[in-house]
């Protein structure tokens, strides 16, 4: 094992909102030869684990707090200070890879600037997934209360998102593609950030996860709430992106 920080190749960060395919593009990175460090690969509400390093979430969650905000109370700026400077760089010294490395959280939206300072290399690749999708997914999770209206925290999520892209080049892929698409647009994006395994990417993904009731989306033509409108215009545009 050697020491993130004594390996040569820049380290992959996915992006991307929760419940919008993020744990399922960091799996299909890890099979395409990417190393994830030490995460959850099994949760009560992802078979095959959100993909996620308990240390750099707290490290994220404990960020927004410290802005006043939280995943679900997106704070309108990110500082931070020395002693969070510590814990990062601490954390990062951690991790130990045998190959090009990476990771994910969807927090990381909000805080991407805090870990682009230590890692003015890193790559990103970006999902998200339909508005309609996300909003039902979430209301499928038990005793899960937003402190923000859902579409208005996607549309919080997303536009960062859209952002990020407009300022650097971000492969991006939508989560609401038929499966069959999905894969191959994995496997594309992969091959374009030349993984040794790219091929394998979409091996990972497997349909049969998702509810029937998520892949669908919702004719939202409907809806007059003008964040629902803002949502859909702001999908589209990221649609276009991909």
């Amino acid at each position: 094992m050697t020491r993130f920080g004594e390996h040569m190749k820049a380290p992959i960060c996915v992006l991307g909102m929760h419940r919008s395919g993020t744990s399922c593009l960091t799996g299909c990175l890890e099979h395409a030869g990417v190393a994830l460090g030490e995460v959850v690969n099994r949760s009560p509400h992802n078979a095959r684990g959100n993909k996620e390093n308990k240390t750099l979430r707290a490290i994220n969650e404990d960020l927004l707090r410290h802005n006043g905000g939280s995943w679900d109370r997106p704070p309108a700026t990110v500082d931070w200070t020395h002693e969070f400077r510590l814990r990062r760089d601490a954390y990062l010294k951690g991790v130990q890879v045998e190959t090009q490395w990476g990771f994910k959280d969807p927090r990381c939206l909000l805080t991407l600037p805090f870990w682009q300072e230590a890692l003015p290399d890193l790559q990103l690749i970006g999902t998200f997934r339909h508005p309609q999708a996300v909003v039902h997914s979430l209301s499928m999770r038990p005793g899960l209360v937003s402190a923000t209206q859902p579409i208005v925290l996607w549309r919080a999520y997303n536009q960062n998102l859209l952002q990020i892209c407009q300022r650097q080049e971000v492969p991006l892929i939508c989560f609401d593609l038929p499966p069959d698409r999905y894969k191959a647009r994995v496997v594309d994006v992969m091959r374009g950030l030349k993984l040794p395994m790219a091929e394998n990417a979409g091996m990972f993904f497997q349909a049969d996860l998702l509810r029937s009731s998520d892949r669908a989306i919702a004719d939202t033509d409907h809806h007059s709430d003008p964040s629902w409108q803002s949502a859909i215009a702001l999908y589209e545009k990221l649609l276009e992106m991909t």
